[in-house]
């Protein structure tokens, strides 16, 4: 039989021809079966002479005349395979070194040796295939460089860059370490609906979706069931946590993701001072065990969470970093100062504000401080405060500019609590979409009594800030948008060029947007690059038919924040998205912009 013609530089071509032949020399492309007796491991822990009987993934593969080299990988690590032609059949050798490429996964059985330049080996015997690799690996050398492609395809990312294999096993005993702390400190784990009729437990837009067969609108969760684990308060337990899921549907950034992991715990017959002790000693075992140090640096700030940590007031903090007192002070004042310092807010109430102006306030403190005493408007769940009535005895805890803890002593006054929730509603119906949703059902379970309780939670942020990565990069899978949306066909049936209407279209007009960047930027050698980025993007899209405006319009606008971020890489890119939000540009292509 003839041939099939390849193409040889299509290398999936290529690879597939040689699937075809070691099919036709009888041998399986992907059996079900593998041999695999021993780790990597474990095979390099015998000593010479031993017989071994392991698999793993061929990462490099080499040939030195009748010999051929192969480092081969599993999950426990990697070792060197030697394949001599006199030590194997001549149609068995051949076949491997014609047929086999770097990526296949192979079984391989022989004895252990040293090579004379000291290599650790394993002299094969016999081999198997368990899987052709009909695409190839990543460059050895340089890997997945790309951000949205090595987030697209996280596993080959992974596969080639043993870090990030050690990133998320660390994460995983990060967890491990926060789960059997809480087991030993007598915590009840326990299990709180994903989908919920109401959200509670935080102020954050949800997810919405439809129960079909109740016929009823619901909603993801945005708390770890913080409301349902204060019913098991009044059920009897008295010290329950959940690690699991959370969902919001807000915006990115480096700090946060639509979907994450939290732990939160609830302790009745406490109050928020023993949970600032408890937190502090799990943040502090978490750091040794998981970390082995409590030094750290996250986005050029240190700090050492051994320890006693400081507390810090709310308000006077707020007053002591912008001169506004948020208990007194008018929205109109607040407004003007926020003006003033150049910070965008969002929503017009008092409590949108005193929180805006609070982060603010929040990126100069290294940490690890206890904030303490929250006015009470921002914090709708959280006792008041013993001694001054328009405070909550809440406490949150600030590392490296950001909040990576929230607990309270919790509001247990039914009373109290459907009064707060009847504020909560009024800010909802005059639009505010993060305002939290009123659960009646809560209240009347609250009206049966429930002790006297702290609750405390964190999240994976926690994990990323003490490795200094972004959120996003310890998320084994992110979410990313579909290819097939980006490659829409964008040209008319005669040919034209037509907008990318994937994405909502540009109010900006491109003077508008040059003005932009004088205003965030001043160097010569600045203006030239945008300028240079923009004649690039315009030209790609001539090329692809794309719209030449909007891809511009990306050149020209990709790296705004660089004047003000250009000596620190962390930050490069994290004030962008605000600057566009506030010149009016649309999420879709501020997306873009950030990815």
């Amino acid at each position: 039989m003839q041939k099939q013609e390849i193409n040889i530089n299509d290398e999936k071509e290529v690879r597939l021809s040689k699937l075809r032949d070691l099919e036709e020399a009888g041998m399986q492309g992907f059996p079900a079966n593998s041999n695999k007796a021993e780790t990597i491991a474990e095979a390099l822990a015998k000593g010479e002479g031993d017989s071994v009987q392991t698999a793993g993934r061929i990462m490099t593969k080499r040939e030195m005349g009748k010999v051929a080299f192969c480092d081969v990988e599993d999950e426990s690590g990697r070792m060197q395979i030697v394949l001599k032609q006199d030590d194997l059949e001549k149609d068995v050798y051949k076949l491997f070194v014609k047929k086999i490429d770097a990526g296949d996964i192979i079984d391989v059985s022989g004895v252990r040796f040293v090579t004379k330049q000291g290599e650790q080996s394993v002299l094969v015997k016999s081999w198997k295939l368990l899987a052709k690799a009909i695409l190839p690996l990543p460059d050895k050398f340089h890997g997945l460089q790309d951000d949205e492609i090595r987030m697209r395809k996280r596993y080959l990312d992974i596969l080639t860059n043993a870090e990030m294999r050690e990133v998320f096993r660390k994460k995983a005993h990060f967890w491990d370490v926060t789960r059997d702390f809480m087991k030993e400190k007598g915590f009840f784990e326990v299990e709180t609906p994903y989908l919920e009729t109401t959200t509670g437990g935080a102020e954050a837009t949800p997810f919405a979706t439809v129960h079909n067969d109740f016929d009823i609108d619901v909603y993801l969760r945005i708390s770890v069931g913080e409301l349902w684990q204060k019913r098991l308060m009044a059920a009897g337990f008295e010290k329950t946590f959940e690690i699991g899921r959370v969902f919001r549907n807000e915006g990115s950034s480096p700090d946060h993701l639509q979907e994450f992991t939290n732990m939160e715990f609830y302790w009745a017959y406490a109050n928020y001072e023993d949970g600032m002790k408890l937190a502090q000693e799990m943040y502090q075992l978490i750091a040794t065990k998981v970390f082995g140090k409590t030094e750290f640096q996250t986005k050029g700030m240190k700090y050492d969470l051994a320890g006693d940590w400081p507390k810090i007031d709310y308000v006077t903090e707020v007053k002591k970093q912008t001169g506004v007192d948020v208990l007194i002070a008018t929205e109109d004042e607040m407004k003007a100062k926020l003006e003033k310092l150049g910070v965008k807010y969002e929503g017009e109430n008092k409590e949108r504000l005193t929180d805006t102006l609070w982060k603010y306030c929040r990126k100069n403190i290294a940490g690890p401080v206890f904030l303490v005493n929250h006015p009470k408007l921002v914090s709708p769940l959280a006792k008041t405060h013993r001694d001054n009535p328009k405070l909550t005895e809440r406490f949150q805890i600030i590392i490296a500019g950001s909040e990576i803890g929230n607990g309270y002593s919790e509001l247990n006054d039914p009373l109290e609590q459907r009064k707060r929730f009847e504020q909560q509603q009024e800010l909802i119906k005059a639009g505010d979409t993060e305002a939290m949703m009123p659960d009646w059902e809560f209240v009347e379970m609250l009206e049966h009594g429930m002790p006297p309780t702290c609750g405390f939670g964190f999240g994976k942020r926690l994990f990323a800030f003490l490795m200094d990565k972004p959120i996003r990069e310890v998320t084994m899978f992110p979410l990313v948008k579909p290819l097939e949306k980006k490659q829409k066909k964008s040209t008319s049936a005669s040919g034209s060029q037509t907008k990318d209407t994937d994405f909502e279209s540009l109010s900006v007009a491109r003077e508008e947007a040059w003005k932009l960047v004088k205003k965030y930027n001043t160097e010569q050698s600045e203006f030239n690059h945008y300028l240079e980025s923009e004649a690039i993007m315009r030209g790609l899209a001539r090329h692809l038919s794309r719209d030449e405006e909007y891809w511009g319009m990306l050149g020209l606008l990709h790296d705004l924040d660089w004047h003000m971020t250009k000596d620190n890489d962390i930050e490069h890119i994290t004030k962008s998205p605000d600057m566009l939000r506030e010149a009016g540009f649309p999420e879709d292509f501020i997306h873009i912009i950030i990815t």
